[in-house]
């Protein structure tokens, strides 16, 4: 039976250990703090204190997400450029979509434990702001601009290639060797349901197995296993989160990296990424 894989990439630490700071979590320094404070400031919280229209501008995170889309397009264009000289317009157009699509920009704030970090209005708290999908792409795209506009694009460009194209070259390169690419960066279950049916496998199936915290504030340990043609189970990947959606894809993303490297080769032999040449493909976001 293969030995499980628990998620350890989070920078944020599971349930009853020390918070990390905005430097550690962020990899970054701010010279100005009230930036990340305004970054992670949603409306709700400007409208409770009782600002109106007019003053609600710069009082939240919405103008600093117009720049991090921005800069986002920016970095991840230049990264799959450089990585991808081969690629036509058209396929390189597809994978930048998908890396800074609003669904893969929520799957990486949650990843962070953003949601904990955000300053919102008493309503928009106790209606799960903290866990909504919106809130947290939108959360994202202002972190990118507090980081480009206090330590420039080398900040937000090293946070970007940490977080949100590192993580997703396993199921890019994975996608290119199958042909064009065309699907959605950040659907891990489904990514990992594909694989495993492509070599004959079963389901993958996911199992709580321990739920730690109050109510509010539920932590959830989820492991995803595989069944063999006799019955018996496999663990491939475990992991937490703060939602079981969360956690599920998180497991989903660590098994199906070790598919793809081969570290679960009784289940699937490894697959290299290579390019068209031949040579071993180097990790996104680096020159060539």
């Amino acid at each position: 039976m293969a030995a499980s894989r628990t998620s350890a990439a989070s920078p944020v630490p599971s349930s009853g250990k020390r918070r990390l700071s905005p430097e550690e979590a962020f990899g970054h320094r701010f010279r100005d703090p009230a930036l990340l404070t305004l970054a992670l400031t949603h409306r709700s919280l400007a409208y409770e204190m009782g600002l109106d229209e007019n003053s609600v501008a710069g009082s939240d995170n919405e103008q600093l997400e117009f720049i991090g889309d921005a800069v986002l397009g920016l970095v991840v264009a230049e990264a799959l450029y450089r990585r991808f000289p081969d690629s036509r317009e058209g396929e390189l157009t597809r994978l930048r979509a998908s890396l800074v699509s609003r669904r893969n920009l929520a799957g990486v704030g949650a990843r962070l434990d953003l949601g904990s970090r955000l300053r919102l209005g008493r309503g928009e708290d106790q209606s799960g702001g903290r866990h909504k999908p919106a809130l947290l792409a939108n959360a994202m795209e202002a972190v990118i601009a507090a980081l480009y506009l206090d330590g420039g694009l080398d900040a937000a460009r090293s946070f970007i290639d940490r977080y949100i194209i590192q993580p997703a070259e396993t199921e890019l390169f994975a996608a290119l060797q199958s042909g064009p690419f065309s699907g959605a960066v950040g659907d891990y279950k489904s990514a990992l349901q594909e694989r495993l049916q492509a070599a004959g496998k079963g389901q993958p199936e996911y199992v709580v197995v321990d739920q730690t915290g109050p109510d509010h504030q539920k932590r959830f340990h989820i492991e995803v296993r595989v069944a063999d043609a006799a019955g018996a189970s496999t663990t491939l990947a475990s992991a937490e989160g703060s939602t079981k959606k969360q956690a599920q894809q998180e497991a989903a993303r660590l098994a199906f990296a070790d598919l793809a490297a081969g570290k679960l080769g009784e289940l699937l032999p490894a697959a290299a990424p290579l390019l068209e040449d031949g040579s071993v493909a180097q990790p996104l976001g680096r020159a060539s």
